[in-house]
């Protein structure tokens, strides 16, 4: 194996040692640009030190604070720390390094990006980053515990999209993605449509961006909040950051536990994640910092419940739910016409010893210098090491011949390092009067991977309804390993034609190599192994903004994304297609903020082809599916229309289709990929009561059109719709005099009780994911 890697490329990873020490700070500097200001980017500079010997404040300060803490505000008007832009009604002012290295806000980008804050997130009561992505514009996911983070956005899934944690991708998002709890994150980036200019090879259908909470500079701030629900699930968070005692030393520490109970029965995930970083500003020319992070997560799984046929279930069949006729793909009975059963809603056929395990470490650290007037060099060193387990009963095929549930078991662990750099520089200069920043990256990573997995499926049959569980039987296990070395060049440039229009675009030139092996039960090595690949795709982006009026900014883009053809390149076999597939977009749109920055909203066009791709078909196996095409229009909106009444929505329409996608004995041509709604759409409304303890009102709306669960479009998970309550009141600070804000929060989630299908996994065809019934939740939070 060593030998094999040898020939590698290994110019950047020697250069990316030689900056382990260091890593990438936001250069983004602290400006929030009015609607219509023509105004050039800002320069890059790096903060001065802060003084740490603060006035006491004066008289006309203490009002305004006792002005703003008496004041009906959302969470969204509250005090910014030092940095942060304004919040707008639906966060265009936020910079989304995901989306683009030049420091540009979201509505100076050339592309569709939505950047869920913190704000939002707590206000809307999103508990995991699967909750947040279902309230975004035109996304779909899985749900805790079975489908944490899979994902669907304008027509693409799973390893399609990739999933990054600060900007960096750590594999396929179908592969190390995990349930992950909301309180220690700042935001949640979405990027749409072909993104492989930022994040490299798998972005054919975007990406999705965690960004852990950063260290602001000025006092100190703390936060903690509590909450209890009806499925006896709670959560608990505390955080604090600001700048310390030592001039220039800014810091940021969270820590969050959860333990959330799932519908089903004898189902838990519980999670606990420890984030900290510290910011120094050495000198107004160079900052430094570091980071590190842990987070764990413990469960017992749910996968779904078994597709039966209405003959059987009689009485119990349900409608609404699913329809359509299937055949199992498990056993090969045919079930005719079929539903879910009523008596399984809260059944688990998993094993009684399952379990759901992971543990992830980060470390990050680097500078920031700025080396002359419009030249500065920022870069960042990185480490990321995993341990995953997985070990259950996943299989849960109904079988018409004896009317009894097939199962089968299945075990993978993951051991997982990563480390790599990423260095850039950032040259600000003028091009015959024309204002001009180019950036230029260097990165380069190197990641192991071993996988030990069971070389044994043990079955069983057990009845539909009260099932004997059992236990997961005898286990034998064979291994399997990938080393990925990953190298690339990018140039990302804007260029100011005039005041109101800009050209912006970008170059990816990457080189992946990959090694694998894989042995059996004795160690043997299988026939086709070791082998090595590699690729070397240019992706890419071009586009432009108009600001046609102050607020009104028109802009279009081409852009160009690469993935493995094969789905997953943690598992690509020697057999299987290794060639890259090939994906484009051309999008175009408008975003329009106005009314005094009081209302925003934003309207998209896409046309994405993808060529050369493979699809999941039942038994972990593939199809070749040729081309997909998707297109589609988004629309989003909010408005604040009083001081106290607020209003937003969104709505998303894709057509997404599989052609040439043909094979023995049939032909998928036409047939809508696995989990892709037409039609999404979120809806909300909040109203404020002015009174001595405010109080706020909302409810929250969702819709999800019809998707079907495999290729071949045979069974539909129909729609839903599903709403939300909210009441919180604010509690003023002469009830608590050491708390400076205090909130409690009713929440009743799925207030009708609908039941739906939320997700079907392809490999898994048999079975589908419920979505969660009614539940109440109570919470008290913390700020002072």
């Amino acid at each position: 194996m060593s030998s094999l890697r040898a020939v590698r490329p290994r110019g950047l990873l020697l250069a990316s040692g030689i900056l382990s020490s260091f890593a990438s700070i936001d250069i983004s500097p602290a400006w929030a640009q009015q609607a219509g200001s023509p105004e050039q980017l800002p320069p890059v500079v790096i903060s001065p030190r802060s003084d740490q010997k603060r006035k006491p404040a004066g008289r006309a300060e203490r009002s305004a604070r006792r002005a703003a803490a008496n004041r009906a505000a959302s969470p969204a008007t509250a005090p910014k720390p030092t940095g942060q832009a304004t919040q707008t009604p639906l966060n265009t002012n936020a910079v989304a390094e995901s989306a683009s290295r030049l420091g540009l806000t979201v509505r100076e980008v050339p592309a569709t990006v939505e950047v869920i804050s913190a704000e939002t997130i707590r206000e809307q009561g999103y508990r995991t980053v699967s909750e947040v992505a279902q309230g975004a514009v035109g996304v779909t996911s899985g749900d805790n515990p079975a489908e944490p983070s899979a994902f669907s956005m304008r027509g693409f899934t799973n390893s399609q999209i990739n999933v990054l944690y600060n900007g960096i991708k750590i594999g396929p998002q179908n592969m190390t993605s995990r349930v992950m709890d909301t309180a220690n994150l700042e935001a949640v980036e979405f990027l749409k449509g072909p993104a492989s200019l930022l994040s490299g090879e798998g972005a054919s259908g975007g990406a999705v961006n965690f960004v852990t909470k950063q260290p602001h500079a000025g006092p100190i701030r703390n936060e903690t909040y509590f909450s209890y629900d009806s499925l006896n699930s709670f959560r608990s968070y505390y955080g604090s950051g600001g700048s310390t005692n030592v001039g220039g030393l800014d810091y940021r520490f969270d820590i969050s536990r959860s333990s959330l109970n799932g519908f089903a029965d004898d189902t838990n995930t519980k999670t606990l994640n420890v984030s900290g970083q510290l910011n120094y500003r050495i000198s107004d020319n160079l900052k430094v910092w570091g980071a590190v992070e842990y987070r764990e997560d413990r469960g017992k799984a749910y996968w779904g419940v078994p597709l039966v046929p209405i003959a059987f279930s009689g009485s119990h069949a349900t409608s609404g739910i699913v329809s359509g006729s299937h055949v199992s793909n498990y056993n090969g009975s045919n079930l005719g016409p079929v539903t879910i059963d009523d008596r399984t809603f809260n059944t688990n056929y998993n094993v009684l010893d399952n379990r759901n395990v992971a543990k992830e470490v980060w470390l990050r650290g680097g500078f920031e210098l700025k080396l002359a007037p419009g030249l500065t060099l920022k870069s960042q060193a990185y480490g990321y090491g995993a341990e995953r387990e997985w070990f259950n009963n996943e299989v849960e095929a109904f079988n018409a011949n004896v009317n009894l549930v097939d199962r089968e078991r299945f075990y993978v662990a993951h051991r997982q390092k990563l480390a790599g750099n990423i260095t850039d520089l950032t040259w600000d200069t003028n091009i015959a009067g024309m204002d001009n920043r180019l950036v230029t990256t260097v990165a380069a990573n190197a990641l192991d991977f071993v996988r030990p997995g069971a070389a044994n499926f043990p079955h069983d049959q057990v009845t539909l309804v009260d099932p004997a569980r059992g236990y997961y039987g005898l286990l034998t296990t064979q291994q399997q390993t990938a080393r990925i070395d990953n190298e690339s060049l990018s140039f990302e440039d804007r260029l100011k034609i005039s005041r109101t229009f800009a050209l912006v675009a970008g170059l990816r030139m990457e080189h992946i190599g990959l090694d694998r092996n894989s042995t059996d039960v004795n160690g043997v090595v299988k026939a086709g192994f070791p082998f090595s690949k590699s690729w070397t795709p240019v992706t890419g982006r071009v586009g432009y903004t108009w600001e046609a009026i102050p607020g009104l900014t028109f802009f279009s883009q081409y852009a160009t994304g690469a993935d493995v053809s094969a789905n997953n390149i943690f598992l690509l076999g020697p057999l299987q297609p290794l060639d890259l597939t090939t994906s484009r977009t051309y999008e175009t749109g408008v975003k329009h903020l106005l009314w005094d920055s009081r209302a925003e909203w934003s309207f998209s066009a896409f046309d994405i082809q993808r060529k050369n791709v493979y699809a999941a078909a039942g038994g972990m196996q593939l199809n070749v599916a040729g081309r997909q095409e998707s297109k589609g229009v988004e629309l989003a909106a909010a408005v604040r229309v009083t001081e106290a009444l607020r209003l937003w929505g969104n709505i998303a329409y894709v057509d997404a289709r599989y052609a040439d996608y043909d094979f023995a004995g049939g032909s998928f041509s036409g047939n809508t990929p696995p989990n892709v709604p037409r039609v999404v759409a979120n809806a909300g409304a909040a109203y404020r009561f002015f009174t001595p303890w405010p109080v706020e009102l909302g409810v929250i709306g969702r819709h999800v059109g019809d998707r079907y669960n495999t290729d071949a479009n045979t069974v539909t998970m129909n729609a839903y719709t599903v709403a939300d309550l909210y009441a919180f009141v604010d509690i003023p600070k002469s009830v608590f005099n050491a708390v400076e804000q205090t909130r409690l929060t009713f929440r009743v989630r799925n207030l009708a009780d609908k039941r739906y299908a939320i997700w079907g996994d392809p490999f898994y065809p048999d079975q589908i994911l419920l979505g969660a019934p009614r539940t109440c939740e109570i919470s008290a939070a913390f700020k002072w």
